[in-house]
């Protein structure tokens, strides 16, 4: 849309099937119809219309959609007609499970999985929670491939969404992880392309950086090392709310019980060997008590606070704070639980990857791509 979001423009993937002939795909680690897959397919005024986002989908008539649920399925009320009846009514395998997913291949006409294991807000898990027998983002994109791989050309966009979502929550270790598997995912294109080298190009990207992530922290001592976040983060910040602090909540323990949680699942310490990088200083430790206090007890106000708001951002303090102490004892810092205006890469393979050069505005990649593919 518009900047007034009354006028439609059309996508590069809409152009590529409608004048080409190309078979389209969408993939990503979060929900199908949220704001960066629905840029390829949907126009709505406001990135929240998820139902009429998810109609647009069904309607696009592109052959491949893989990933996260679709948000609001049914409407905002619940009572309007099920977007996945909608997509099998026009013609789509509507894919829930593995099993399901393996069946899709090249004779399917149109097909949208839904990845089986949905965590958060009906998003992929994110990679650090994901165990061997789920399917990763590199595996969709396989499975992508396989579906569209045919004689006259095929555009596909994969999202590693969770990047984002970890960099709001100013989650280095899970950002780092998610980062790997859109890597993963990118090396099966490469691979791919190998096998195409005349004729296949590849853009890595992003539409903006998030949480203005940095390497260096005042308080950090000159020998932290970075991978201190790798090693003790074995549990996302997310999954710590649903799985420990709602219970911290219900049954207010004592915070000598949430400490030894805490030691057991990311490796912080009250007590340990001199220079231990992952001995709580007392000046952590009064922050992790404050964060405890503020978690189960909440707050009487609901105004504003900025002082709680740099603290806490709109995350379960408690979590938010164990995440930004394994940050800082890492060298790593953030300073935003927002979009930032950093200037992202552009990183291009393949054929008319010379035309990626220099620095541009992020919309002039598709004006390269439409001078690249003569779209009228």
């Amino acid at each position: 849309m518009d900047e007034t979001g009354t006028i439609e423009y059309e996508t590069i993937a809409e152009q590529l099937k409608a004048q080409k002939g190309w078979e389209i795909g969408v993939i990503t680690s979060v929900n199908l119809n949220h704001a960066t897959p629905a840029a390829f397919y949907a126009h709505q005024a406001s990135r929240s219309s998820y139902y009429e986002i998810g109609l647009e989908l069904v309607e696009s008539g592109f052959d491949y959609f893989a990933g996260g649920g679709l948000l609001k399925p049914t409407g905002s009320s619940g009572d309007q007609t099920d977007l996945y009846e909608l997509a099998q009514e026009a013609g789509y395998t509507v894919a829930k499970t593995h099993a399901e997913a393996d069946a899709i291949g090249t004779n399917t006409e149109k097909a949208i999985i839904i990845d089986e294991d949905l965590a958060d807000s009906d998003a992929m898990a994110y990679e650090l929670d994901r165990t061997d027998d789920m399917w990763a983002l590199a595996d969709y994109v396989a499975k992508g491939i396989e579906v569209l791989d045919n004689d006259t050309g095929f555009f596909m966009m994969c999202e590693g969404g969770k990047i984002d979502w970890a960099c709001h929550a100013n989650d280095a270790a899970s950002s780092i992880h998610d980062t790997q598997a859109l890597a993963d995912a990118v090396q099966v294109a490469i691979d791919f392309a190998k096998e195409h080298a005349d004729e296949t190009l590849i853009l890595v990207t992003g539409d903006h950086e998030t949480g203005g992530l940095t390497i260096g922290f005042a308080g950090s001592q000159t020998t932290t090392l970075i991978w201190i976040c790798w090693r003790t983060k074995d549990l996302h910040s997310a999954k710590y709310d649903s799985d420990y602090v709602a219970s911290y909540k219900a049954n207010k323990p004592p915070f000598g019980t949430v400490l030894a949680d805490i030691e057991k699942l990311f490796g912080l310490k009250a007590q340990g060997e001199e220079g231990d990088k992952l001995v709580l200083t007392a000046y952590e430790m009064e922050q992790l008590r404050a964060a405890y206090e503020k978690s189960i007890n909440g707050t009487a106000s609901s105004q504003y606070d900025q002082a709680e708001y740099v603290l806490y951002g709109t995350y379960e303090p408690l979590s938010v704070t164990i995440t930004h102490i394994i940050n800082n004892k890492s060298g790593i810092s953030f300073t935003s639980y927002s979009h930032t205006g950093l200037p992202v890469a552009v990183l291009a393979e393949g054929a008319g990857s010379e035309m990626f050069n220099g620095y541009y505005d992020n919309t002039d990649i598709y004006n390269k791509l439409a001078d690249l593919l003569n779209i009228a």
